[in-house]
């Protein structure tokens, strides 16, 4: 049985445009591109989050808005972004993949799928940070 297109007897080749397989700086400069216009996105969908929640247990939240919870959300939204870098590991391992060609047309998934699974975080963090005045 032959191969597969881009796959050799011994298993799947990386694929690479024009023959050239990408070095680790092009490809880091490629996620770059890709993923710190996007960080906003996440950022502002984390901010919507807790925005909702803040408003929602309004007048009660007012309560909350002191120095400690102000510099405990700032932490939070540090970690928060420190995570979003997670991206990057998917992103190099997928460009350094057989997967290469189709990978462009695919980052989305990533993006959505890992910008709503900080959002429940939030959610739930949120929730906890307001305590029951949020219900």
């Amino acid at each position: 049985m032959s191969p597969e297109p881009g796959e050799k007897a011994g298993g799947p080749t990386p694929v690479s445009v024009g023959g050239v397989r990408p070095t680790f700086m092009e490809s880091a400069a490629d996620a770059m591109r890709y993923w710190e216009p996007r960080r906003l996105i996440y950022n502002l969908g984390l901010l919507a989050v807790v925005a909702a929640h803040f408003l929602r247990a309004w007048p009660a939240s007012r309560t909350f808005m002191t120095w400690d919870m102000f510099f405990g959300l700032f932490l939070l939204a540090v970690v928060a972004n420190l995570l979003y870098c997670a991206a990057y590991g998917v992103d190099l391992f997928v460009q350094f993949s057989a997967l290469r060609a189709e990978w462009p047309r695919r980052r989305w998934i990533v993006l959505v799928t890992g910008t709503a699974f900080a959002a429940a975080i939030a959610h739930f963090v949120t929730m906890g940070l307001l305590g029951s005045s949020s219900n």
